[in-house]
């Protein structure tokens, strides 16, 4: 039984990352229909930057919590450059887009390797949630049931942002009918700029929590950029729910089949994606685009 539990709580733990990880992305894709293969690389910079910020190698020492807000607004500014300087020359473009993001994910890991190495960093958990959590017979990492929790919080918050703000229906207006939206004078490519930062800004997030759990090491992006892309593809593009709900089903099925199935764990994975493009191309909450 505590097998299973234990499991259960790392599962959800690591759709939670997950989460943090493909929300944006596919807040992204559905506003700007743009497939932003930068992605795992925007994770993975972001966990190199609060390795850094947090085990004092530019000299000063951060708190995981600072480090972790900077890092994201670090990399929240990297990807506002890629869209205003870069993506928004390419409207409607999907092969450039591809190939442009896709280049540029080459350039920042081979950027990481070079300032970091390709050792692999660990990151220290916080003081504050080192230490397991008994209930009954069970003990539980207290640190991944924290990553849980952000997990939550910050999909209240995402939801809060799209459903009960000015700056929400803005965003909504523009992934449903973004010519639409121009003419009622919103301005869209103001919004696709914020939409990418914020997506840019959650996956260094994502990757600066996920640091303790995972590490750190070159290779990280391309780990976790297929997972989010299946999370996107299972829940559909432009959907919180099916973010969440996505992520739920990859975490589960990938820890789930890591350990019992190993040698079918990426059938395991893969399997779910394959039936829902046959059978629902628009994911299971999307809507279809044409």
């Amino acid at each position: 039984m505590t097998f299973w539990l234990l499991l259960t709580v790392n599962s959800i733990t690591f759709g939670s990352l997950l989460f943090l990880l493909a929300a944006g992305f596919s807040l992204i894709f559905g506003l700007m229909r743009i497939p932003n293969l930068t992605h795992g690389s925007l994770f993975m910079l972001g966990a190199y930057f609060g390795a850094t910020f947090v085990g004092g190698m530019l000299g000063m020492m951060f708190n995981f919590w600072v480090a972790a807000v900077m890092a994201a607004l670090l990399v929240a500014a990297f990807g506002a450059v890629i869209e205003r300087l870069l993506l928004r020359r390419l409207p409607g473009q999907q092969m450039a887009q591809v190939l442009v993001t896709l280049g540029i994910s080459f350039i920042v890991a081979d950027f990481c390797l070079m300032v970091w190495g390709g050792d692999p960093v660990a990151v220290a958990t916080p003081d504050t949630l080192v230490g397991s959590v008994r209930l009954g017979p069970m003990i539980f990492p207290i640190y991944r049931i924290a990553v849980i929790g952000i997990a939550v919080v910050v999909a209240i918050a995402l939801w809060l942002l799209l459903d009960r703000t000015r700056l929400g229906a803005m965003i909504r207006a523009g992934v449903d009918d973004p010519d639409m939206a121009r003419v009622v004078g919103i301005r869209v490519s103001r919004l696709f700029t914020i939409v990418f930062a914020l997506g840019a800004g959650i996956a260094a997030f994502a990757g600066v929590i996920g640091g303790p759990i995972l590490t750190v090491y070159p290779g990280l992006d391309q780990y976790m950029l297929p997972l989010a892309l299946v999370v996107v593809i299972l829940g559909g593009s432009g959907s919180l729910l099916g973010s969440v709900v996505g992520s739920l089903i990859i975490g589960v099925l990938y820890n789930f089949g890591q350990a019992l199935l190993p040698e079918l764990a990426y059938f395991v994975l893969f399997l779910p994606m394959v039936l829902v493009l046959l059978l629902r191309p628009q994911g299971l909450f999307g809507r279809f685009i044409p």
